[in-house]
Formats: structure tokens, C-alpha cells, sequence
């Protein structure tokens, strides 16, 4: 039995169906963006095209097991 996955990685599909790319690969555009902060992240990567829902619910994912400093200087 699957469980039904809640919170922001119910936008996983949408995002990888939309964008092209799945989600390790975002995950790794993101990380030399470890250092700033939530919303600098989500701009990021709406420079990179992603909506904005989007980007806020890989960036809030990303923050929680990657930590919202990993590898900052």
C-alpha cells in the first residue's frame, strides 16, 4: 500500500513534468545557492524559469534535508 505523499514534494511530479529535469537534478542547481536565504533561493530559481509554487516547495525540501547553509563560506 502507497501512502499519499503530502506537504511540498506533492509538487515532485508536476515539477519534473513541467521542467525537464528531475529532482536531484534541480537539487543540485540549487546547491551553490546554499547560503542565502528562502526567498533568494525562489528567485533563483525563477530565473531559471520555475513558477513560483514551485520553486518554493523544492526550496522549502532542499532547506530541510540539505540544511538552509550547507556549504556557505
Amino acid at each position: 500500500m502507497s501512502e499519499t505523499v503530502k506537504g511540498p514534494k506533492s509538487y515532485f511530479p508536476s515539477i519534473e513534468a513541467t521542467y525537464g529535469k528531475s529532482i536531484d537534478e534541480w537539487i543540485e542547481v540549487l546547491r551553490p545557492t546554499a547560503g542565502q536565504k528562502h526567498m533568494e533561493q525562489v528567485a533563483f530559481l525563477k530565473e531559471q524559469g520555475m513558477g513560483h509554487g514551485h520553486a518554493n516547495a523544492l526550496v522549502a525540501v532542499f532547506r530541510a534535508e540539505h540544511g538552509g547553509a550547507e556549504g556557505a563560506a
